[in-house]
């Protein structure tokens, strides 16, 4: 049994996305191996690796269901077969492309266009998945808390263990720890040009992926992933 558990979008292992997600992060999650970072001049290849470091050990994903652990007495197989369930009742989808924008101080590829669709996938998986869920401990809330939070966020940390989730959940692909300008600039320059190949391109979802993260601080890789309806 792994340490946590997550339902996460993450693109088909043939697609273009795949590969440009993982050369950009430096780890594909679904083998788990590392993978060869884009040479990105100014920018050090020490320190484009260390500003990809932390997203790097989430995978290259959005996040659907955000990482859990399961409560006493679920197993995994529990979890994935009602993740499973979920996610056959949704039908495939066509989403609007993905763009680099900003969030805050961190970079991500984000939906040039209407994000409904996207909260048709995850708002299911957030609310059918949390019986399985055991309660964040003392030291997870306060971890949360650190950023402040509205009063809306802080209901669904109580209710729902994270604070981003239905109205407050925003789909992005995180690229990047915080930055400053101009190291920010620059990097956002770098990731225009490496996801150019995806530009304007419409993306067909067609399954949700379960991420494991098999103990404290190791990195989260693809289990399972669970084909939406035709």
């Amino acid at each position: 049994m792994a340490y946590r558990y997550a339902l996460y979008w993450a693109p088909p292992v043939a697609s273009p996305l795949h590969r440009l997600g993982s050369q950009w992060l430096g780890r594909d999650a679904e083998t788990g191996a590392p993978a060869a970072q884009p040479l990105l001049p100014p920018i050090t290849p020490e320190r484009f690796a260390e500003i990809t470091a932390e997203p790097r050990g989430y995978g290259f994903h959005a996040t659907l269901k955000p990482p859990m652990r399961l409560r006493d007495g679920i197993s995994p197989d529990d979890f994935i077969e009602a993740a499973r369930g979920i996610v056959a009742g949704i039908k495939t989808f066509a989403a609007p492309p993905l763009k680099v924008g900003r969030i805050g101080g961190f970079l991500a590829l984000v939906p040039a266009g209407d994000m409904a669709p996207w909260r048709a996938l995850a708002d299911p998986l957030v609310a059918g998945l949390d019986e399985f869920r055991a309660p964040p401990t003392a030291a997870e809330i306060e971890k949360r808390k650190k950023h402040p939070l509205s009063p809306a966020q802080d209901a669904l940390l109580a209710r729902w263990g994270y604070p981003y989730v239905f109205d407050e959940w925003r789909f992005h692909m995180t690229l990047s720890a915080n930055l400053t300008s101009p190291e920010r600039e620059r990097v956002e320059v770098a990731a225009l040009g490496h996801f150019a190949p995806i530009e304007g391109r419409p993306v067909t979802v067609g399954q949700a992926c379960v991420f494991v993260q098999d103990s404290p601080g190791a990195p989260f890789t693809v289990r399972a992933r669970l084909p939406l309806a035709a």
